[in-house]
């Protein structure tokens, strides 16, 4: 081949499009899906249920309980998408947690409502709707405080402080929700007035964080510093400082292959807790605060 003809492009050098996933990141966005799936199946059907009632007049036993159990998936789902955030996070047991109590929230439901208990003399359902309750109390608060867990890589004190206090509210609500059920209603008794009070109390703080922690952490940039630091040790020349003589040592093919930019940004996004747009962002204002100081 002469000189100066164009270079070939070796194999390994061809550019491969979109960034390459991570084994783990792929199966989360698979769970993802499916759960979006199931959820949208689960309401068409229930949709479909309610139009064939309407136009046929009848509503029978087995309408019911297709009805009532495609809302059940459908409740299991949204809750499945809800503890799927953090699976990929360093909370991730917490997820995984809610996974679990989620569905044995969905097979009580379906033993509920798919058991004839007319052929039982009534002492095995009200037990089930017992643990029904517990359990679906306990996967919703799960739900709840893993979408507020999505904020717990960021390294602000003040979103940190509201984070805890919030997730706390939601544990204190769940907890006095469950004892009434697990004492028979034993315990507020007849008079709950100051229970009930304190569980209203509760549940504000629970609601005031729900609604203001996301905004607060929109508006508060997280410490880019602290972001770096998390990333490894720092150099001599301080935190924010990128070593970057492994990329000059391969050639300029190496510092722009967009593969292994994505592996270090999933890799540094699963040891600290922060998300994409997290990491860019921290890495920007480091840059920033570096060229304003240069």
């Amino acid at each position: 081949m002469s000189p100066n003809a164009p270079d070939q492009q070796h194999p390994s050098a061809a550019p491969t499009g979109a960034p390459t996933r991570s084994p783990a990141a792929t199966a989360l966005r698979g769970y993802r899906r499916t759960a979006i799936v199931v959820l949208v199946a689960s309401l068409s059907i229930t949709a479909v249920v309610g139009i064939v009632t309407l136009l046929s007049g009848e509503f029978g036993e087995v309408q019911g309980r297709v009805l009532g159990t495609t809302l059940l998936i459908a409740g299991a789902s949204i809750l499945a998408l809800c503890h799927l955030t953090v699976v990929a996070r360093p909370v991730r047991l917490v997820g995984f947690i809610g996974l679990g109590a989620s569905a044995v929230v969905l097979v009580i439901g379906l033993v509920l409502i798919w058991t004839p208990w007319y052929d039982n003399g009534g002492g095995w359902p009200a037990e089930l709707w017992r643990w029904f309750g517990i359990t679906s109390i306990v996967a919703v608060s799960l739900a709840h405080a893993n979408l507020l867990l999505q904020l717990s890589g960021r390294r602000r004190r003040a979103v940190r402080i509201a984070l805890w206090i919030t997730l706390a509210a939601i544990a204190v609500v769940a907890v006095l929700l469950v004892i009434p059920l697990l004492t028979d209603w034993k315990i507020p008794g007849d008079d709950g007035e100051t229970y009930w009070r304190w569980f209203g109390v509760v549940a504000i703080i629970d609601a005031l964080g729900t609604v203001v922690l996301p905004v607060v952490a929109l508006l508060v940039r997280d410490q880019p510093v602290q972001a770096a630091d998390a990333a490894g040790p720092a150099p001599a020349e301080g935190p924010t400082r990128v070593e970057a003589t492994p990329a000059v040592a391969d050639g300029p093919a190496a510092t722009s292959d967009p593969d292994a930019l994505e592996r270090r940004i999933a890799d540094l996004a699963a040891r600290t807790g922060l998300d994409r747009t997290a990491l860019l962002e921290a890495a920007l204002d480091a840059f920033e605060t570096r060229a304003d100081h240069g």
